[in-house]
């Protein structure tokens, strides 16, 4: 694909990401001062989801179709429902207004539940990849 056939997959993928993050957190919005679970649980599963989607994608070169997938998807889609702006809005918001002890568990817990998230879903790929190459 070209270059520009690329960047407009990247572009409708962010809007789609974006469109269902907004709506998400529309539909659940963070209790002031409260845990912000929406944001929270956006944030975790798009770390799984784009660490599956490139585990998945790995086992050939990044070209073709695998790097319009990969781009769509994994930069336009689960870029744009992600959102480590407002991870970091919502952190600042709880320590100033006095919650230091939720903000800081929030900044703490958010990556490091996320990178584990990438973890283990590139892990359970790498375990079911085998066998379903197996059965083809």
């Amino acid at each position: 694909m070209s270059r520009a056939a690329n960047a407009a997959l990247i572009v409708i993928g962010g809007m789609v990401g974006t469109a269902v993050r907004a709506g998400l957190e529309a539909a659940a919005p963070a209790a002031p001062g409260g845990w912000p679970w929406t944001t929270f649980w956006i944030n975790i599963v798009g770390s799984a989801a784009l660490a599956a989607l490139v585990e998945w994608l790995a086992t050939e070169e990044d070209a073709g179709w695998r790097r319009s997938v990969r781009l769509g998807l994994g930069t336009g889609v689960l870029g744009g429902f992600t959102t480590y702006s407002t991870f970091s809005v919502e952190t600042l918001s709880l320590l100033s207004g006095g919650s230091w002890a939720l903000g800081l568990s929030y900044a703490l817990a958010s990556p490091l539940i996320g990178i584990a998230a990438a973890v283990a879903a590139m892990a359970v790929l790498r375990r079911v990849r085998p066998a379903h190459r197996e059965a083809t």
